[in-house]
């Protein structure tokens, strides 16, 4: 059976992700900051486009979310024309967006007054992830409210788990991007090293990239790296945001993330360099920018 679904935030997630419901056979309508991005994908997958969240959430049983921040996602939730504006009682939000726990518990407390569900449940796999509808999204919610999302989710997910209450999918999205962070600057430094050895950096990853070295980031990276090509998947801009709500929560539960901090510094000279829409494999061109003189031995 088909469900009404409302989708805010058209992104180079949210475009795709809000695609596939609709040749799924879900009646969709669509709202996106920018007015022609939310037309140009009414006429590419036939949906409709509402003029504000509210307008949007209107009669749909679900309503989706997938914005930049904490701020953004306030806005769109609980904002003068937000969803909760228009949406019916008995409806359930599904926040994908990368934000803090706090928002996401303060959302659902709000969309609770309204007699509405939420459930935060942020996403990784980036934009390749989202055109092929095979995201991992972890989600923070009641039981009730992720089976009832699930089937939708899976539309575009290979992977969907509930991790506890409000609050725990983007906790795990933490976790993920702690990962990441720490991975990408390992293979930065491998390649960088590999180069000032006078290796050929390609040879090198088809070997390594059999054994114990190997990861997402080698795997799908390494070519765009080697070819300095840098706008292939998530922005620094994002991925320092993110950071950053990973270093707020680590010193509010009392972690240590050293090498986050340290991973989050390199970003920002990433931003400082021009690249803030880079990807976030550009801590390889920091790097070759940063490159040392070598010790000359006798």
């Amino acid at each position: 059976m088909s469900t009404r679904i409302a989708f805010i935030g058209l992104g180079v997630m949210g475009y795709p992700m809000a695609g596939h419901l609709q040749r799924a056979g879900h009646p969709v309508t669509v709202y996106n900051r920018t007015t022609a991005k939310a037309e140009q994908w009414a006429a590419e997958y036939g949906g409709h486009h509402a003029a504000t969240p509210a307008e949007a959430a209107r009669n749909a049983d679900l309503i989706m979310i997938c914005v930049g921040n904490d701020d953004d996602l306030r806005a769109v939730v609980s904002g003068e024309h937000g969803a909760l504006k228009g949406a019916t009682p008995g409806s359930l939000l599904v926040d994908h967006t990368t934000a803090s726990a706090k928002v996401a518990r303060e959302l659902a407390e709000a969309a609770q007054a309204h007699g509405c569900g939420f459930m935060d449940a942020p996403v990784s796999g980036g934009q390749q992830g989202a055109e092929q509808g095979s995201l991992t999204i972890m989600c923070g919610g009641t039981e009730q409210e992720f089976q009832r999302a699930r089937p939708l989710l899976a539309h575009y997910a290979r992977a969907v788990t509930l991790m506890g209450p409000s609050g725990a999918g983007q906790l795990t999205k933490m976790v993920n991007q702690i990962c990441v962070g720490a991975v990408v600057q390992g293979l930065a430094e491998g390649m960088a090293f590999a180069e000032n050895a006078g290796l050929d950096v390609q040879r090198v990853i088809d070997v390594i990239s059999q054994g114990a070295a190997s990861s997402w980031q080698m795997v799908n990276r390494h070519r765009t790296m080697i070819a300095d090509e840098y706008e292939h998947g998530f922005a620094v801009d994002w991925m320092r945001k993110d950071l950053d709500i990973c270093l707020a929560e680590a010193r509010h539960n009392g972690s240590d993330l050293p090498l986050t901090e340290m991973v989050n510094d390199f970003y920002r000279d990433v931003q400082a360099m021009g690249g803030g829409r880079w990807d976030t494999s550009s801590l390889l061109r920091r790097m070759q920018a940063q490159r040392k003189p070598a010790d000359k031995q006798a």
